[in-house]
């Protein structure tokens, strides 16, 4: 099929022997024809366009020396004027012709000019000729014309403009530029982009680092249409669709593009939100259009990128009693994806990062089989992310990616681009030959806390308030043996911020009582050292309390670490409850919620206050270290207050680099 396809495609688009590729057809090449030819016949008739001049002009110079041959009065408004051929070559005419040293054509009219239709020019003309004999004199001939291309301007100019100025309109509402969906007449048509072996694309899996397990799962659908005989000769089917499901910037959208790269069956691409329209069943026409042109180029792979645009679960919509557009498209998918008429060889794959807003019946065997699950990178990953990344940089020798990959937990693959990108920019500001290993560490201060702002007016008492805010939060999270250990602490303006803290926190899946408490007493380190050392507090520990504010209601109301509520969880993982007007326990709960809640940050403020309390001498000497040099590090803490105790072994901890900041003031 392939084979013939491709004889016919090359027959029918031959490609020129001097390499010169024909324009394609546009539209608006007829509004440009259309133009031309009015203009064309406007300018047809201009040697037989006439010469307008005054009324008296024509009685002194052509009635009374009696060139006119004859004059003819056009609709009582217009008389023109034919001189006699004899007189066309004199230099008296000869100066009125259009074309330089020739004379007035012959057929005439060549004079004309206006007269009031009230004005009674025949007995003017009359009297103007009393001298002449009355067998000499001119008389004039009246005649009635219609203009019927002035007519039919006049009527269906005015409806063009009107329809010139709604298609324009339409085409701004329905997206714009070029695509199926710029005209009237296409509005229904599918906005997909198609990816076959005129328009592959130049990435495949080798291009995507790390998430190894998500690319086993998409290489065997790719097999599957390479050789469909080695599953379907034991009775396999394949899956009919995938659902990609991961945080932002984890490489979704790049998966797919290496499915498109790998596979070699046509590949359509279309964004969710390319479905939804203002115009009532456009969506669902878009649906149908799409799977209409998969089906004809089966087999075939199909990508919806955010389909929460249109998948989102139906009857959850505000807008009650209304006709909903995007529940009829998300209708029309589903039919379409596994209805009554059968649908083979397409095969679906979808991205998103909301899969718990999707419809149920989406998400059911037989449309969606599979869901691939994309998740942040671990320590390797990052690893095989950075390898990939650095290699259009000029690197230094001190770099080591090792050293990188452990000091950026929790970023995605777009965080980690991101990273090295910002880091070469970094170095050529410095005006540095090579990338090297400071410039990746300030890369990623600039990426978690913004760009350094050393000008900023800070006061003397602000400057030193900060410095004791963060110490605090240095010395708590030192202290207690389950906090993340810190690694820098800057009192420099940076974004919006005005100091904060770099930490290295554990990969981990699960987190336990003791650790999360012991976090919150460290965040809440800064506004306890405010208080312990100006007996006041500033609203600098804005962040702070917000952080601690939701990690104490998950801790009571989702993670069951209560007191009094026990072991329940009001946690919707469904997301049933999202428009829901009800809260899912009573008032007297929700009292249990709020008094436990404020009794656990209370307890850990108090925790924090008797750590500093017990270690002030510490705490004065790291703010001093710190109004001096504005930035300290892990060795400057292990000086003051000794080396850390490690969590989970209690040997001390190991030396620490520059980390992600998690805590800013």
């Amino acid at each position: 099929m392939t084979d013939t396809n491709s004889g016919k495609d090359k027959n029918q688009n031959p490609k020129p022997a001097n390499g010169f590729k024909p324009p394609k057809f546009n539209a608006y090449w007829i509004y440009g024809i259309i133009a031309v030819a009015f203009i064309s016949l406007e300018f047809l008739n201009i040697k037989n366009k006439a010469i307008e001049i005054d009324i008296n002009k024509f009685y002194q110079e052509i009635l009374t020396p009696r060139d006119a041959n004859r004059i003819v009065i056009v609709n009582g408004e217009e008389v023109e004027v034919f001189i006699k051929p004899e007189l066309l070559n004199s230099e008296k005419y000869m100066k009125y012709s259009p074309v330089k040293d020739k004379p007035l054509p012959k057929e005439g009219p060549h004079f004309t000019f206006k007269i009031n239709p009230n004005s009674k020019f025949e007995e003017i003309l009359e009297k103007e000729q009393q001298e002449i004999p009355s067998d000499q004199r001119l008389r004039a001939n009246s005649e009635k014309r219609i203009n019927f291309m002035s007519d039919i301007l006049g009527w269906i100019l005015p409806f063009v403009i009107i329809l010139a100025i709604w298609m324009f309109i339409f085409k701004r509402m329905s997206g714009g530029g070029g695509g199926a969906g710029a005209n009237i007449f296409n509005v229904g048509k599918s906005k997909a982009k198609v990816f076959d072996k005129d328009t592959s694309v130049q990435i495949n899996f080798n291009h995507v680092a790390g998430l190894e397990e998500a690319k086993v799962e998409l290489i065997e659908i790719v097999d599957f249409l390479k050789n469909p005989s080695k599953y379907t000769e034991l009775g396999g089917k394949i899956p009919k669709g995938a659902l990609l499901v991961g945080p932002p910037g984890t490489g979704k959208t790049l998966l797919a593009k290496a499915i498109a790269g790998e596979a070699n069956v046509p590949f359509f691409s279309i964004s969710g939100s390319d479905f939804v329209e203002m115009f009532v069943g456009v969506g669902a026409s878009r649906v149908r259009d799409l799977f209409r042109q998969a089906k004809e180029k089966s087999p075939c792979i199909v990508f919806i990128d955010e389909i929460d645009a249109v998948g989102r679960a139906r009857g959850k919509n505000p807008n009650f009693g209304a006709n909903d557009e995007r529940e009829n498209t998300l209708n029309q998918l589903l039919t379409e994806m596994d209805g009554f008429a059968p649908n083979t060889g397409v095969i679906i794959i979808a991205a998103t990062n909301r899969v718990d807003i999707l419809d149920r019946a989406l998400l059911r065997a037989g449309r969606f089989d599979r869901q691939i699950h994309v998740e942040l990178p671990d320590v390797k990953e990052r690893l095989e992310i950075f390898k990939v990344h650095i290699k259009p940089l000029k690197l230094g020798n001190d770099l080591d990616l090792d050293f990188l990959s452990k000091q950026t937990p929790g970023f995605s693959g777009a965080d980690i681009a991101n990273v090295c990108n910002e880091s070469a920019l970094i170095a050529a500001r410095k005006s540095k030959t090579c990338v090297e290993k400071q410039d990746f560490l300030d890369a990623i201060d600039r990426i978690i806390g913004g760009l350094e702002r050393k000008n900023k007016i800070v006061s003397f008492h602000e400057k030193k308030t900060i410095a004791f805010h963060e110490a605090g939060h240095a010395t708590v999270s030192w202290l207690l043996e389950h906090a993340n250990p810190l690694v820098k602490v800057t009192i420099i303006p940076r974004g919006r911020t005005l100091g904060a803290a770099w930490y290295l926190p554990e990969e981990r899946q699960i987190t336990t009582k003791e650790q999360l408490l012991d976090e919150m007493a460290a965040i809440l380190g800064g506004r306890a050292a405010e208080e312990i050392i100006f007996e006041k507090v500033s609203t600098g520990a804005l962040n702070d309390l917000e952080r601690v504010t939701k990690q104490a209601y998950a801790m009571v109301a989702y993670f069951g670490m209560g007191q009094n509520l026990g072991n329940k969880s009001y946690f919707d993982s469904s997301g049933q409850n999202e428009y829901s007007f009800n809260k899912p326990f009573s008032e007297k709960t929700a009292e249990l919620i709020d008094k436990e809640t404020s009794e656990l940050i209370e307890s850990q403020y108090k925790r924090a206050k008797e750590v500093l309390a017990s270690n002030k001498d510490g705490l004065n000497k790291l703010a001093q270290q710190l109004l001096e040099k504005e930035v300290i590090f892990s060795d400057d803490l292990e000086t003051i207050f000794g080396k850390r105790v490690k969590s989970d072994t209690g040997e001390p901890e190991p030396k620490l680099q520059e980390s992600e900041a998690n805590k800013e003031i």
